[in-house]
Parts: structure tokens; sequence; C-alpha cells
């Protein structure tokens, strides 16, 4: 028994914020940003727009090109870091607006490395057979945990959704390996200086830029390896990389670390900036909506995020 992908979704919001507009705000320039990071523009929520606003979109066109219905979906996991409230799960509120009335829904937080860990725990669970079809969504309203005020921060992310159906099955298609990990003695390099039991507030991202561009580089490159290996399978074996969206720079170096051919790396950074645990499956939908991944292709997704989190997961298309 295997997970198979049936069908991917995504939604942005309508609002694009440029570089040339952030460059009016704090001190930086678009060549700056687009030097650095490779991002030229990203999506923000508007003011009446919710993370389950978003993910509700994404998972709506996820089920349509799967061909299901709400009727057929008996797990709802969300990954986030800015959920509507602070309880209940955002994918509660999912549930209930997508109409799905059987079977668990619930939100998992790793940040950038979400849908990833998402992706792996509802994998679990569906060749255990403790659930038949899973929506696996990431989705983030991330500008309202930015400091507009830090240009090391607030050029970086953006909002969006993304969203896969999993099917328990028979056949080669499906999630073959993952891989994840945590290291929670790096919890500094990339956090939120806000919480309910720390703080009382809802904080601002904080980063050490330099400090995760190299742990990113090294932790990404090790995750995507440790998942070939466990599936027996040689890294240029791979058909296409979709790695989450930090940074252009990231994932240019990760490709140089492993040989792997530019030409085989799914880049939307330059349009979506850093959508944290949207990224994967806002990227994944891209390339399968332009035809570059097809069925049957093996395709390596990762992903490193705050804790620090990381991870990776193989899956035939």
């Amino acid at each position: 028994m295997r997970s198979a992908i049936l069908g991917v979704g995504s939604y942005l919001p309508q609002r694009v914020l440029t570089n040339d507009e952030l460059a009016r705000r704090v001190d930086t320039s678009n060549d700056w940003i687009v030097e650095r990071t490779g991002i030229r523009e990203r999506h923000i929520a508007a003011d009446d727009e919710r993370t389950s606003d978003l993910a509700c979109r994404a998972a709506v066109a996820a089920l349509k090109a799967a061909g299901r219905e709400a009727k057929d979906v008996d797990l709802i996991i969300l990954a986030t870091t800015t959920p509507d409230l602070t309880f209940p799960a955002t994918a509660a509120r999912v549930q209930a607006e997508l109409g799905v009335i059987q079977g668990a829904a619930f939100d998992l937080q790793a940040v950038c490395s979400g849908f990833v860990f998402a992706l792996a725990t509802a994998d679990n669970f569906l060749i255990r057979g403790q659930a038949k079809t899973a929506l696996v969504i990431g989705a983030e309203t991330f500008s309202r945990i930015m400091d507009w005020e830090d240009r090391g921060t607030c050029v970086l992310f953006g909002d969006g959704a993304g969203a896969v159906v999993l099917e328990a099955g028979a056949g080669e298609r499906g999630v073959i390996s993952t891989f994840l990990r945590t290291d929670g003695r790096m919890h500094d390099l990339l956090y939120v200086d806000g919480g309910v039991s720390a703080t009382g507030t809802i904080g601002k991202v904080r980063m050490v830029g330099n400090a995760v561009f190299r742990q990113a580089v090294e932790h990404i490159s090790g995750a995507m390896l440790e998942a070939c290996a466990r599936a027996g399978v040689a890294i240029d074996e791979v058909d296409w990389f979709v790695p989450h969206q930090a940074n252009q720079r990231i994932l240019d170096g990760v490709a140089r670390r492993l040989n792997i051919d530019a030409g085989k790396v799914v880049s939307t950074v330059a349009l979506h900036g850093n959508t944290s645990a949207a990224s994967v499956p806002l990227a994944l939908d891209v390339a399968v909506r332009d035809g570059r991944i097809k069925p049957g292709d093996l395709v390596l997704m990762e992903a490193l995020g705050g804790g620090l989190t990381w991870g990776a997961a193989l899956v035939r298309m």
C-alpha cells in the first residue's frame, strides 16, 4: 500500500507587493532584494482573508484536480504557523467550510518544513489503514507576523496556500520514503519573539540570516540524500526537485552541493517569495499545471524551517 497524490491545488491572494513598493517602506531596493534572494514580488492576504480562507481555496482546487468530493475525505492535516486563532485548530474550520463531516482534522506546526512533516504524517495514517483519503494543506498569512521595518525579513515572506489529495491504494504511484529531523538547539536562529505562554503577544519574525543559510544548504542536502537512500534511489534518478522556496541562493547552493541540474529544480520564489509551509505545495502545483511534472515522474520535495526542522519526501507522481 502507498498513499498516492491524486490532485494538487493552490491559492494566492490577489494583492501583489513588489520590491519597489517595499523600497518605499524600508532601506532596500529591487536590485538588492533580487541579488540576495531572487525574489521580485510576493502576495499579501487582504485584511479580511484568514489562513483558513486561503487553505479552503487551495483544498477545493486540489479536490477538483483529484476528482474527489468532501464526502470522500476522512483526514485533514493543515501545516501552518499562522493559525486563525490560538484554538481551535484552523483545520477544524477548514473541515467545516468544506463540508467534511467525517474523520479527523488537526494542525501541524513545523514552520517552513510543515508541509513535508504533514505529508509524512498523513502517509503514515493512510498506509496503516487509519484513513482512506487525506487533504494535506500548507497555508500561511505570514504578513501578519512580519516586522515591516526589518529589511532582513520583510522582503522574504509572502502569503499563500497549497494542498494535495492523498489516497491509499496499491501500485507504484505514491509516497516512497520520507525523512524528518528537528534540532531544537538551533531554535534561536529563526523564531517569532512572541507567544501565548512566553509573552502573551503575537510577536514578529526574527532571523539570523547567514546562519540559517548555512544550516539550510547542509541539512536540506542531507535530508534529500537520506530520503533517496531509504528508497534505494540515486539522486540522479530523480526527475524533479521541488524545494521549499526560501531563497534562490539556497536553492542554487543545494543544487551545486549535490551536482543537480538546475533545470530539474522547480523555482517559484521570484513570484511568491517564501510562503513558509505553503511553498512546497505551491511550487508543486505550478509545475504540475504547466506540464513539467507528469504522471510517473519521481519527485523529491524538501524543506528547512524554524526549530530548526528539516525533511524530505520522495514521491512517484
